[in-house]
This record gives structure tokens, sequence and C-alpha cells, in this order.
């Protein structure tokens, strides 16, 4: 991966474009850019993106994307026939009792807040009930009204 990375960001620096620049045509963020031209592959969610990201940057480039995807292939080719049996088994169950697919270069995010929809529900009510009586009890004090007014009909 780090060959790949090496290569992209050798034509980036012949080319004389910024990590900015990149990332602006390319509708991606600077560290993605960086984590690619680095070899980080553990820095994206999944496989699959980083690959479209390494097609797409290297065809920006001039290069030959296919070439490079090939490339990157055969390495992830190497990477998982070292994976243990027993994560792949691991993996399958997980799969089999969940609709998601189950992955070992995937990562989840996990949901930082967790707030049950009732609480939200009573929540957005009891504003709804407040606002509510503040536009009812203000339309019963009606400005315009009074007994004190009196009209000068003689001309």
């Amino acid at each position: 991966m780090k060959n790949i990375g090496i290569k992209l960001k050798t034509k980036r620096e012949e080319n004389g474009l910024s990590i900015d620049e990149v990332a602006e045509d390319l509708k991606m963020r600077p560290s993605q850019i960086i984590s690619i031209e680095e070899g980080k592959m553990e820095d994206f969610k999944d496989v699959f993106y980083l690959k479209y990201f390494i097609r797409d940057y290297a065809k920006y480039l001039g290069l030959d994307g296919e070439k490079l995807l090939d490339e990157f292939n055969e390495y992830l080719f190497d990477i998982t026939s070292k994976i243990p049996v027993n994560l792949i088994n691991e993996a399958k169950k997980d799969q089999e009792n969940s609709n998601k697919v189950a992955s070992p270069y995937t990562k989840e995010e996990k949901n930082k807040l967790k707030v049950p929809k009732l609480v939200i529900i009573l929540a957005a009510v009891a504003v709804l009930v407040i606002v509510g009586y503040i536009i009812i009890s203000n339309s019963n004090h009606d400005d315009f009204k009074s007994n004190n007014i009196t009209y000068n009909t003689r001309r």
C-alpha cells in the first residue's frame, strides 16, 4: 500500500499540485489524500471506498488507475490470505446473526448518543404545550379592547 501512496505522491508533486487542490478537485478531505499517500489503509472505514479513491486519484494525476487498482488488489490478497481461519469463521457467524455484512476490514461507527425515542417525543410534546399556552394566553389579553375609550363624535 505504501508503494501505491509513494507513486501517487510523487506524481502529485511532479504535477505541482498541493494536497488541498487535489482534495478540492476530487471532493475528498485533505486527510484522506494524506492517508492514501502514507499508505494508511486503517484510516478508511471500508476498503471498498478506498479502492475507488485510489482509482480516481490515479486518473486525476494522469496515472493508469486500473493498474494501480490491480496492484492494490494484490496487496489486499496478500493481507487477506494471512487472516486466520478462526477470524473468518467468527465473521461468518456474526453475519448470520445479523443483517449487516461482517468484514474484518469494515469499521463500525458507534452511536455516541443513545436517547430513547420516547424521551425525544415527550420533550417535543412539552415544548408544543408550552408554546401553545403562551400563544393562547397572549391572545386573551388584547390591548385594543378597552371599555375606557371614548370616541369624540362631535364635529
